[in-house]
């Protein structure tokens, strides 16, 4: 699938590979210790709505700039797509799980990863989407949800 990071990336720097997943769509790159991953702690529906209340939050407070297009389509359209994207992506979710909790299908998904990524040759969507990543990695990678307490 065009939008899943292999496991398997090569150590050495000289490989020059150019299909990593922050060299195709300018990703924020993923630390090895603290890979993002779809925290087992919280149900898919939480996970899912946190991400868009990210992404609904950080819209409103970047309202003077064109981040959402302006069509006849809704603007919770675009919400719900981005946070699909960014569940997918930076939480690695499966399609299905974010469509359950959606209440959409998974191929809703899959058009939806697709359509923000087209979108991100623009600099600025780039750059609020590469934003909604680190934000919800961040707060994803914390302790106190995930349950991962870092004791030795």
């Amino acid at each position: 699938m065009p939008f899943e990071t292999s496991n398997t990336q090569a150590t050495s720097k000289s490989s020059g590979r150019a299909d990593t997943l922050s060299y195709n769509i300018g990703a924020v790159p993923l630390v090895a210790d603290a890979r993002p991953t779809y925290p087992a702690s919280l149900p898919a529906r939480i996970v899912c709505r946190i991400v868009s209340q990210i992404t609904a939050e950080t819209i409103s407070l970047l309202s003077d700039r064109i981040i959402v297009r302006h069509e006849r389509r809704r603007p919770s359209c675009h919400v719900r797509q981005i946070a699909m994207y960014v569940c997918h992506v930076a939480l690695r979710m499966p399609f299905g799980d974010i469509g359950a909790a959606f209440g959409r299908d998974r191929t809703t998904v899959g058009h939806a990863c697709h359509v923000v990524e087209d979108r991100r040759d623009d600099a600025a969507f780039d750059e609020f989407v590469s934003a909604i990543e680190r934000m919800a990695t961040a707060v994803f990678q914390s302790a106190d949800i995930s349950g991962r307490e870092g004791h030795s």
